[in-house]
């Protein structure tokens, strides 16, 4: 006897599932997922309490399915399949090629990908290019997104994830203020300092900063703080104060003028984070692929350029 459609569980769990009876591992059921070990986890346990058996036995770094588990997953495993091979037909007989999704955050958009893509769009005219500027983590299946732009710590990369730079902080300012180097407490007490507040990491605080140089204590003249990137940057180009720079971000800013870097007697905190890129499919499309291997070509320009 059947149930009735309406009592059927979601697709999200039973696609959990599947992806954990293929694999026989939470851990690894989670990277083709794209989600974390506990939300895969979570929907297996939803799965469960829905249907009111067991389905896998737990065991010390293993898992086994009960005799109720591998009958459901026979027939899951195989719907399933079904489902993919369909989507993935219906998707590949659509009328011309589908645009290429990328998601990343707002700054990595504004200041390093938009001023470069023009190079990939005369390279690839027939590859369309469709940007999510977003500064939350989102799941790239589930979204739909073909790949993401993250920044990590180095020893926090997403597994299959590809680094693309580091990053490289230091003081900026216009050149109208007519600062040359930070090399003395007076400046910062007769100056305004543009302050980043979207990462809490030392090296993006001017607090971390001054007492590296031995000025703790020293006030500025004023403070602007910013919860974006970009828009201190911005603001530091109209000459509204010192900001601290990401060189992988502001290169062309240094080159033509528009920021000079301004050198401090002692280094300031180093980061230990990254750019790296995460794509969906192990085996994607030849647009996809394309901009996934430009991404990383211009990428390694990025850290050769830093180090020339």
């Amino acid at each position: 006897m059947s149930v009735p459609l309406a009592r059927i569980p979601s697709i999200e769990l039973l696609r959990g599932f599947v992806a954990v009876g293929r694999r026989m591992s939470i851990t690894l059921a989670a990277q083709d997922l794209f989600l974390t070990q506990s939300a895969v986890s979570r929907q297996i346990h939803g799965l469960e309490s829905a249907l009111g058996i067991k389905l896998f036995e737990r065991a010390h770094r293993a898992i086994h399915f009960t005799p109720e588990g591998e009958r459901l997953f026979l027939v899951a495993d195989s719907a399933m399949q079904q489902l993919q091979d369909t989507l993935g037909a219906l998707q590949a007989s659509r009328a011309g090629p589908r645009p290429v999704t990328l998601t990343a955050s707002i700054s990595f958009v504004g200041l390093w990908l938009l001023p470069r893509l023009p190079s990939f769009q005369q390279q690839h005219p027939e590859v369309e290019v469709r940007l999510s500027a977003n500064n939350n983590i989102v799941d790239l299946r589930q979204e739909g997104l073909d790949m993401a732009i993250r920044y990590c710590a180095a020893d926090a990369m997403p597994a299959g994830a590809r680094r693309l730079f580091g990053e490289t902080v230091f003081p900026v300012a216009h050149p109208s203020l007519g600062i040359a180097r930070l090399d003395a407490p007076e400046i910062i007490a007769r100056s305004v300092l543009l302050e980043f507040e979207g990462d809490t990491s030392p090296w993006w605080r001017w607090d971390a900063w001054l007492e590296m140089q031995g000025w703790a204590g020293v006030k500025p003249k004023g403070v602007i703080r910013f919860n974006l990137f970009d828009q201190m940057i911005h603001a530091a180009i109209a000459g509204q104060g010192i900001a601290l720079g990401r060189s992988q971000f502001i290169r062309p800013m240094l080159s033509d003028g528009r920021l000079v870097r301004l050198a401090t007697p002692r280094p300031g905190p180093s980061s230990n984070k990254l750019f790296c890129l995460l794509q969906r499919d192990p085996a994607p499309s030849a647009e996809t692929q394309a901009l996934i291997d430009w991404i990383i070509a211009e990428a390694q320009l990025t850290d050769a350029l830093l180090e020339a």
